[in-house]
Parts: C-alpha cells; structure tokens; sequence
C-alpha cells in the first residue's frame, strides 16, 4: 500500500489557490483574444439579399458587367430598372434588350449596353420606347451562355434625365447580390 503525506500549512493553500487562479485566468483569456481575432477576419457577407433589387443609373453599368461575369451568382435574383427597347434583326419575337447608351469617349461616342429580356408580348413596345421592368435573372444562349431577364412587370416611362450611363469603374466589386 502506498501512502502520501502532504502537509498543508496556509502559505502552502495560498500558493495552490493563486496557481489555479492564475491558470483559470490564462485560459479565459486565451480564449477571449481567440473568439475576437477569429470574428474579426471573419469575411461577414450573409446580408440577405432584397426581394428586388433597383438599378440606378449610376450603377447600371457595374452591376451589368458583374452579372455577365458571375452569371452563376445571379441567377433567380430580381431586379427592377429601366431603359429602351432596342432589338436586333436576328432575335426572336419574344425578345428585345433592355438597353442604355454608355458613354465611350469624350467625343460623345456612344455604345448600346444592356440585358436581354424575354417577354410573350414584347412585339407590343416598339424600338426605342422607354420602359421600367422588373424581372428574374435567368441563363440563356445568344451567341453563347448570357443573362436574360424574364419579364415578370413592365409599364412604358418617359426618358429619364440620366439616359446615358457611365463604363464600369475600376473599382467596381462582383458581388452576389445587386444592391
């Protein structure tokens, strides 16, 4: 049989009790710097997304090339916005884009920019006429893998101030959700 004799005195108590306070107090505080550096880069893009999402004239241009680029991200996402019917000879009856004209140059040289739209009675609005739509980012082919927006509303507008749009910024970041 073995036996162990401790002898405890009340300096010896306090050294014990300071240790494990010390160890207890260490260990929070491991665990504290750990939860707050590990929160703070922490990348926090779990916004919910808005049921539909406007397009401004002053972001048409990024939030369009974002779209073309991350088409997989878009897809299923609302968005409402507005712009000028403008079709090609080769398209179908039920489509037209929904186009803007962006500044190139300084010159005043301007280039037609815009989604193409799928609507069953898209034959109703003529070239040129300005409308405000709101529809669902789908994929589709058009010369290969491209946005079309399902028309789910549309109403003739009269042209707005901002017709033109400016090209994408430099600083413009894909993301998957238009605000």
């Amino acid at each position: 049989m073995f036996v162990c004799n401790v002898k405890l005195n009340s300096k010896n108590i306090v050294k014990i009790a300071f240790i494990i306070m010390s160890i207890i107090i260490t260990i929070f505080f491991i665990i504290s710097i750990y939860k707050i550096l590990s929160e703070s880069f922490r990348v926090r893009d779990e916004m919910p997304a808005p049921e539909v999402s406007v397009i401004e004239a002053s972001n048409y241009t990024n939030v369009l090339k974002s779209v073309y680029e991350n088409l997989d991200d878009y897809v299923g996402q609302s968005i409402c916005f507005t712009g000028y019917v403008y079709r090609n000879s080769d398209f179908e009856e039920d489509k037209f884009v929904l186009a803007r004209d962006m500044k190139t140059s300084h010159y005043n040289e301007t280039l037609v920019v815009g989604f193409l739209c799928s609507y069953k009675d898209a034959k109703k609005f003529a070239d040129g006429t300005w409308v405000k739509i709101t529809g669902t980012i789908e994929k589709g082919n058009y010369h290969g893998e491209i946005p079309i927006l399902k028309i789910t509303k549309i109403s003739t507008v009269d042209e707005p101030e901002d017709a033109q749009v400016s090209p994408p910024d430099d600083t413009y970041m894909p993301t998957a959700v238009i605000y």
